[in-house]
């Protein structure tokens, strides 16, 4: 999978990593650690600038925050409650997720945002509790981008330097790369079950 991404990442140029990093934080297809880690390898090969990828990948992940982040506010917490309610158990958001990610947005704010975007999992979803709680949108996109900025230079850095010890690590990076995507699949799917079984217990 690695050099399939990989692959696609350099056919895509910086349009594509803008696109897949826009794609990660709508609706992950392919986690931002994988779609970095490759690009960064692109980049050594010659095949993109690494500061191009960086600037594109987190212009990339503000743009797919902008349509969470607005969502939330345009919503509010009480219009969005009923919601999470009824439907946040497929998209692994429950009324308690809810709860303390506002009250943890409210109490802390712009560090919450910041090391959020680090966080497999909550870098997405803390995006609609900040425009439920209507943290000021100036705030939230510059704390935003520097998170996504600090994150983002990591993954690709570490990809970068991987291209001139591939060949000792070629052995292990492509059953690696299955297990990120098996641990997100298993992960949510495992929340399905949970949480349904939880839907069955409050009804009974």
């Amino acid at each position: 999978m690695f050099e399939w991404v990989t692959n696609l990442v350099a056919a895509g140029g910086l349009a594509g990593v803008f696109a897949l990093m826009v794609l990660e934080n709508l609706f992950p297809p392919i986690p931002s650690e994988l779609i970095m880690a490759a690009a960064g390898f692109a980049a050594a090969r010659g095949e993109m600038s690494l500061v191009g990828l960086i600037v594109f990948a987190v212009a990339g992940t503000v743009a797919g925050n902008v349509v969470w982040y607005e969502l939330g506010r345009w919503l509010g917490v009480e219009r969005f409650r009923p919601l999470v309610a009824r439907y946040g158990k497929w998209f692994a958001v429950e009324e308690e997720d809810l709860d303390r990610a506002t009250g943890l947005l409210r109490r802390f704010g712009p560090i919450a945002i910041c090391f959020g975007r680090m966080l497999p999992g909550v870098r997405t979803l803390i995006s609609v509790p900040a425009g439920m709680v209507e943290i000021p949108r100036g705030v939230f996109y510059l704390w935003t981008s520097l998170g996504s900025l600090i994150w983002l230079t990591f993954l690709a850095t570490a990809g970068y330097m991987l291209e001139d010890h591939y060949d000792k690590v070629q052995h292990w990076i492509e059953p690696l790369a299955w297990v990120v995507v098996g641990i997100a699949a298993g992960g949510y799917g495992a929340h399905l079950v949970f949480a349904f079984r939880r839907a069955r217990r409050r009804r009974a």
